[in-house]
């Protein structure tokens, strides 16, 4: 892989991997890049997506983000901290376009006090989470915003292992195979909590290596400590390949754990181990091939996003920093692939945007 110094592109090399946080090498992982199987993917930033809003909309923390079948990009903001404020829920185009807007307190079901998660199921459903102190339910709607589900209840929890309530919850995944909803249960419980996708049924719970989770204090995060027997508040993502492999984002212990559908332990991956604070391991998406070679994880805390090879969990390359430009991110919360290979990030706190990474061609490359 060559490396480039034009535009606003901003891919790193193996050698000069990073801007801030921890290397690989500090990780404890191997990095290798195999030049005949095509490198490691490059992305560019499009400083001019989204386009400009009408009615003078603003946007604001992006608490979610997520692709659709169509190839458009759906995201969920928090309208409370700004005065002329966008939607909660938008969907944009691939070129930026604004398609509609929607979302909010509306009779028939509790909005979250804080927005946090979406994802567009393979029925066509957007699903929207929520990480207030009181958001302990997640919403199910059509793509035009008219209810049909909601599971757990405002103002109402009961612990990591409670098979009803909520607590905090702070991502969503369907699985098409068993119409089963996945939910990273999240900012006060530690778990993934599964449920039927269209009557709220439960189905089964776990915490961290598969094992029934506990709400114990586990006390400061220490990287030099043996690894967690617990998932830390929050459990922050939920995501699930294409060869049935869930991958759940543990990030304030910095790593992403792989589980079988049944919760079966099958893995883990730590990414910039040393960060201490908000964690490195916010949100994962893959790659758009038929493999699912690549998995790339949005880390918050250092303002990067890693890519490491999905098969192994090696990791490859990162790229970004903190930062206010075109590219750079303040506060990265998530990620999100299309099918052409793109991805597309959110930003919380002060950050309050969405970007586009373009995939680059070998050719754009050379």
């Amino acid at each position: 892989m060559k490396s480039i110094s034009t535009g606003f592109l901003l891919a790193v090399s193996l050698v000069s991997l990073g801007f801030s946080g921890c290397s690989p090498a500090e990780t404890g992982q191997t990095v290798v890049a195999d030049e005949a199987d095509g490198g490691v993917p490059v992305f560019k930033v499009d400083p001019f997506w989204p386009k400009p809003l009408p009615n003078d909309w603003i946007i604001g923390e992006v608490a979610g983000v997520a692709v659709d079948a169509r190839d458009h990009i759906w995201i969920v903001q928090r309208p409370r901290s700004l005065s002329v404020p966008a939607p909660p829920v938008m969907e944009f185009d691939g070129q930026g376009n604004l398609v509609q807007g929607w979302g909010g307190i509306s009779e028939g079901y509790e909005w979250p006090a804080a927005e946090h998660g979406i994802f567009v199921d393979y029925k066509d459903n957007v699903w929207v989470a929520g990480n207030s102190p009181i958001d302990h339910q997640v919403l199910k709607f059509t793509r035009d915003g008219t209810f049909l589900l909601q599971i757990g209840q405002a103002g109402k929890t009961g612990g990591s292992n409670h098979t009803e309530y909520l607590g905090r919850p702070a991502d969503i995944h369907v699985d098409p195979e068993a119409n089963e909803v996945y939910i990273a249960d999240g900012y006060m419980n530690r778990r993934v909590i599964i449920f039927d996708a269209d009557t709220g049924a439960y189905k089964r719970h776990w915490g961290a290596y598969g094992e029934k989770p506990n709400d114990l204090d586990p006390g400061a995060y220490d990287p030099d400590a043996p690894a967690p027997k617990q998932f830390r508040n929050p459990v922050h993502s939920v995501v699930i390949s294409d060869d049935g492999l869930v991958y759940v984002g543990d990030r304030t212990n910095n790593r992403i754990q792989v589980f079988q559908k049944d919760g079966t332990f099958v893995d883990e991956v730590f990414v910039a181990r040393r960060t201490l604070g908000g964690g490195a391991a916010s949100d994962v998406d893959f790659s758009p091939d038929v493999d699912q070679i690549f998995l790339y994880n949005a880390d918050g805390s250092n303002g990067q996003l890693w890519i490491l090879q999905r098969e192994g969990l090696t990791i490859l390359s990162s790229f970004g920093r903190q930062g206010r430009m075109a590219g750079q991110h303040y506060f990265l919360h998530n990620v999100a692939a299309d099918s052409q290979g793109n991805l597309y990030t959110g930003e919380v706190g002060q950050g309050r945007r969405a970007q586009k990474f373009i995939l680059q061609s070998q050719s754009e490359i050379d």
